[in-house]
């Protein structure tokens, strides 16, 4: 039995690392989705909550909560989850509120923007002319 030439062999071989390159190079194309989950909280809004606001008036201004504790009715939690496809670390916030029976007692802010956070649809700033 003849044994194959090695021309055939180093083209075999050459052929598998361009297909073992190609799937290589291919893997990094994949699309990411942006992500978000919660409600969406910008600082303009979160700014008018108050203490002393009814249980009506604080779903008015941040919507319905994302999260109603079962066991104590007087928590509201309001979540924002937002990552950019290939960002690694995503834009969290949240806002907590208390009620003493029907009126806001309470509030704690955990990673509230100042403004409007660059959710779906918004950008961060571009400055045409950098400064270097």
């Amino acid at each position: 039995m003849r044994s194959q030439p090695s021309i055939y062999v180093s083209a075999r071989r050459l052929l598998a690392l361009a297909l073992l390159a190609a799937c290589v190079g291919l893997s990094g194309c994949v699309y990411r989705m942006d992500i978000q989950q919660g409600n969406y909280l910008d600082g303009h809004t979160v700014s008018k909550l108050k203490v002393g606001m009814t249980r009506s008036q604080v779903r008015y201004l941040l919507g319905t909560p994302m999260v109603e504790d079962v066991f104590n009715t007087d928590r509201w939690d309001y979540v924002y989850y937002f990552k950019r496809g290939y960002v690694r670390r995503p834009i969290e916030s949240r806002v907590i509120v208390y009620f003493k029976g029907a009126k806001v007692q309470r509030f704690v802010l955990y990673h509230v923007p100042k403004g409007r956070p660059f959710g779906p649809g918004r950008l961060p700033p571009i400055n045409k002319f950098p400064i270097f």
